[in-house]
């Protein structure tokens, strides 16, 4: 059976046979078998991360990985070279050096504040032996940075966001869903303070933690202002407090009042509701006060909002200032009229360019007695053939310079003969007319049979 009880377990660990070689010491020399090492190296580093993540923890030490990873009465005999390539690859560090390696040159003194328990600066830590000790704890790198980053998300989603400063006890109430221990807690803030997101100070015997707000780039040192600020935002929380404790008194007292009533008790239930009016006149003035203070918040509040509009401005202008630095009036004007100076050049050599070429005005007349003749020749030819339109004034007689009688003797003799004919035989007749040259005649009958008979 195993210890590790509640942690998910690899498929094979029921195997006896793998499970054999797993529990086996590592071979002195990597290279005789670089496989067996480098599997048996793999699966415990992923079961020791596995483990610690099923736990919420980030520290682990050796004396617990040996418990924890029992199994039928045997504990693994290379966790101590695991523990050592892990540390020489990063993805484990002592706690001490964890600790050590914040900026010293940024209030490391509050790293002590954090730590649980005091770490033990033995020589081997200071000249920084490998050797592994049983109570010795290591960070998992990975996972205290995924614990600072879940912190982090959960104080900006929280009512606390508005805060820049928080007490010790509300960031552990704050962070129980995140952090499954104080220890946790404090390795994640560590990891916030190297990434210059938190700052861990003291007041008055209590510890506090400023976190840096979205829109800087870093945190900074708690200052007196800082001190100010959360001092007036405890105030806030204590007056809530006892007003609402206050009217809590109050309706009780009203309660009361009405069971003594009830039971006749007239008088005792006079000095219930005299105990009321005092109660409530009490959770007036604190309430006017809690007001008070309120206000004076809200006011930091939009002089921290006036004071980064001012600064937004101030660069505002900076830069505005450097990208005008050449730019001048003068020289805009010259711009604008040499702008102009070339635009009128470029309109008057467009209209020299569309005007063109003009010859003199023989040759426009010499180019139109040209077109002339193109246009006599193109004429077609039956209007050439047609003869002349007579010019003459029309005689007396009514002609064009002829008598009368001559142009009435040129006329066809009209038949005065009545015709014998149908008006279906005209419209056949009608029908075979053609259209020649000389005007209209009709068609030969081709057929001997046809004749003109009588009308009917």
């Amino acid at each position: 059976m195993s210890n590790s009880v509640g942690m998910t377990l690899p498929p094979d660990w029921d195997d006896d046979e793998r499970m054999n070689f797993m529990f086996s010491d590592f071979k002195e020399n990597r290279d005789v078998n670089t496989t067996d090492w480098d599997s048996k190296m793999d699966f415990w580093t992923a079961l020791i991360s596995n483990s610690c993540c099923d736990r919420g923890a980030v520290c682990v030490n050796l004396q617990e990985l040996n418990q924890t990873f029992r199994r039928k009465e045997k504990s693994p005999l290379g966790l101590v070279t695991v523990l050592q390539s892990m540390a020489r690859c990063g993805k484990i560090q002592k706690e001490s050096e964890f600790a050590a390696n914040v900026d010293c040159g940024w209030l490391s003194w509050g790293v002590g504040l954090l730590l649980v328990k005091p770490l033990k600066w033995t020589v081997s830590t200071l000249l920084g032996s490998s050797r592994v000790h049983l109570e010795e704890s290591f960070v998992v790198i990975d996972l205290v940075k995924e614990k600072a980053t879940e912190l982090l998300r959960v104080y900006r989603g929280s009512e606390f966001a508005g805060r820049s400063i928080l007490s010790f006890q509300e960031l552990c109430a704050l962070s129980s869903g995140v952090c499954a221990d104080e220890s946790t807690l404090c390795m994640a803030l560590l990891q916030l303070q190297r990434d210059k997101q938190v700052t861990v100070s003291l007041h008055e015997g209590e510890k506090i933690v400023k976190f840096c707000q979205p829109a800087q780039g870093r945190v900074s040192p708690v200052s007196d202002v800082d001190i100010g600020i959360y001092q007036l935002q405890r105030s806030e929380k204590l007056l809530g407090e006892r007003v609402e404790k206050l009217g809590l008194e109050a309706d009780k007292c009203r309660e009361e009042a009405k069971l003594l009533l009830c039971e006749g008790k007239k008088s005792q239930a006079l000095r219930c509701l005299r105990g009321r009016k005092r109660v409530e006149k009490k959770a007036d003035h604190l309430f006017a006060k809690l007001e008070t203070i309120r206000g004076i918040l809200d006011r930091i509040a939009q002089s921290q909002t006036d004071k980064m509009v001012m600064q937004a401005y101030q660069a505002g202008v900076s830069a505005l200032q450097l990208s005008l630095k050449d730019v001048t009036v003068e020289c805009a004007e010259n711009l604008v009229d040499q702008i102009q100076e070339l635009c009128d050049i470029q309109d008057e050599v467009n209209q020299t360019i569309s005007s063109g070429v003009t010859s003199g005005d023989e040759d426009i007349d010499e180019l139109e007695e040209e077109l002339k003749s193109l246009l006599d020749e193109s004429k077609p030819d039956s209007i050439q053939d047609l003869p002349e339109v007579p010019t003459n004034a029309l005689g007396p007689s009514g002609g064009l310079g002829q008598p009368a009688d001559y142009l009435l003797s040129s006329l066809t003799v009209v038949p005065q003969s009545h015709l014998d004919i149908t008006n279906e035989q005209l419209e056949e007749e009608l029908n075979q007319l053609t259209l020649t040259d000389s005007g209209f005649q009709l068609k030969k009958i081709t057929s001997p049979a046809k004749r003109l008979e009588p009308a009917q």
